[in-house]
């Protein structure tokens, strides 16, 4: 069963678990080291503690499965992560309508988010959910000690008119 809900306060650990796991499958193209594994998961659990307000929670029979964060609580997706144990389930796909339909709510028409561009997964992911690519930019990454190619993504949101949910038409 797939329940999404708001984190907890207390969830630190396993966020940041699944969220490095995710994290991690998602650099493998770039390449990794021990060192920038435990920047990352400093980075993780520092970002969770400061901003768990701001995250959705995906669980699949109990189980946290991934998560995604509005860091700004606007249009910008700026965390979604799926661990790869429950990739192509259903569950991200489940996670991204909750996201879309609380920008929606909040008054934004737009859902918009990056990835590094080697990202072919998360890309072609996004892309299916009627995500377009519509910048690409080098950008100086901490976590990696490189610059990293990021492509930018958004998908107008919105009801049709049929009233069905998804891209404005």
């Amino acid at each position: 069963m797939i329940h999404i809900r708001n984190a907890h306060e207390g969830e630190v650990d396993v966020l940041t678990t699944v969220g490095l796991r995710a994290w991690q499958s998602a650099i493998a193209t770039i390449g990794e080291t021990a060192a920038r594994v435990d920047s990352a998961e400093s980075a993780f659990s520092q970002f969770i503690r400061q901003s768990w307000l701001t995250i959705s929670v995906v669980e699949k029979n109990g189980v946290v499965a991934g998560w995604a964060a509005r860091e700004a609580l606007d249009e910008n997706i700026s965390d979604f992560w799926i661990d790869p144990c429950y990739r192509r389930t259903g569950l991200g796909a489940a996670l991204l309508e909750r996201i879309e339909k609380d920008i929606v709510a909040q008054g934004f028409d737009t859902a918009a988010l990056q990835s590094h561009s080697g990202n072919t997964e998360a890309i072609g992911f996004f892309k299916a959910k009627g995500y377009a690519i519509h910048w690409l930019s080098v950008a100086y990454s901490p976590q990696l000690d490189r610059d990293v190619p990021t492509v930018g993504l958004s998908k107008p949101l919105g009801e049709g008119k049929d009233g069905a949910y998804g891209p404005s038409v």
